[in-house]
């Protein structure tokens, strides 16, 4: 019982920035109906500036959200706004050639950070990186515990944000009917800009939150973009709701697997979910949810 809580416990927490990984790319997805295969990239250069600044600026990982998340808003409106939105105007031009495009903007982020940063693994080790509260049998690293709490906060404002502000608003009308949205006066161009930014803040904080527990390299962005993906899918594509379930179920998936059969097969378990969703729930959760 006290390993399977242990796993329980661990489950949740990761599933809560898992979560957090999927609903940028979802958001995305809902209002321009492609898949940002560049979305770990972005990731990366966020956990990226966050190693610069606790190594050489002492700042803690935490803090760093402030400035990782405003940079990567703009980092995606230009992404948005100069290279995607172009091709998107240009009616000849079929869906796959934006993901195509994607593609080539996650490889030339990766390549520019191994040619600053090397290839070379790093990492960032707090105080408190460490450091675990035992709450009965369970123990619960304070880390993960803190990037969790923050995965929930930064998750209810976005819902918050989606449900509550006009912006919000016009962007769950451009994901719902980009048409009909135009149509009520909505500028659709400037919320396809506004929405990549979001989803590029929030792969940013989750990057930033679990750079203490983790580590960076170069390539590390084609690891979580693969689980942003299935997270999406698992949702269903376009649903926020079904990525805060999608990151959930991935994050049980891969600690009962480590635990249960083996460390070196916890992607494995989760990419054979990711299959049986496909075959006997198409849709994913977004069946079950309605945002």
């Amino acid at each position: 019982m006290e390993i399977f809580l242990q796993t329980l416990v661990a489950g949740i927490l990761k599933g809560g920035l898992y979560g957090l990984i999927g609903l940028g790319m979802s958001l995305i997805m809902g209002v321009m109906r492609i898949i940002n295969l560049a979305h770990g990239q972005l990731m990366m250069i966020a956990m990226y500036i966050t190693y610069v600044l606790f190594q050489y600026l002492k700042l803690d990982p935490y803090l760093s959200l402030l400035i990782t998340m405003p940079a990567l808003f703009v980092l995606g409106m230009f992404i948005q706004k100069f290279l995607l939105n172009p091709i998107m105007s240009v009616d000849t031009l079929l869906p796959e050639n934006q993901v195509l495009m994607t593609v080539g903007i996650g490889i030339v982020l990766s390549e520019v950070s191994r040619l600053i940063f090397t290839s070379n693994y790093k990492s960032i080790r707090p105080d408190y990186a460490d450091a675990v509260i035992r709450l009965d049998e369970v123990s619960i690293n304070i880390a993960l515990l803190i990037a969790f709490g923050f995965a929930i906060l930064l998750t209810a404002f976005m819902f918050w944000f989606l449900l509550k502000t006009d912006t919000g608003r016009s962007i769950r009308a451009t994901a719902q009917d980009k048409e009909a949205a135009l149509l009520m006066g909505i500028a659709t161009k400037r919320i396809t800009i506004i929405t990549f930014g979001l989803g590029a803040s929030l792969v940013a904080a989750a990057g930033s939150l679990l750079l203490p527990l983790y580590y960076v390299y170069p390539d590390v962005g084609g690891i979580f973009t693969r689980k942003a993906f299935v997270i999406t899918i698992l949702g269903g594509l376009g649903s926020t709701v079904g990525a805060i379930l999608g990151g959930l179920t991935l994050g049980f998936a891969e600690s009962f697997g480590a635990t249960y059969i083996g460390m070196k097969y916890d992607d494995m378990i989760g990419l054979i979910i990711f299959l049986l969703v496909l075959l006997f729930l198409p849709g994913g959760f977004k069946r079950l949810t309605k945002v």
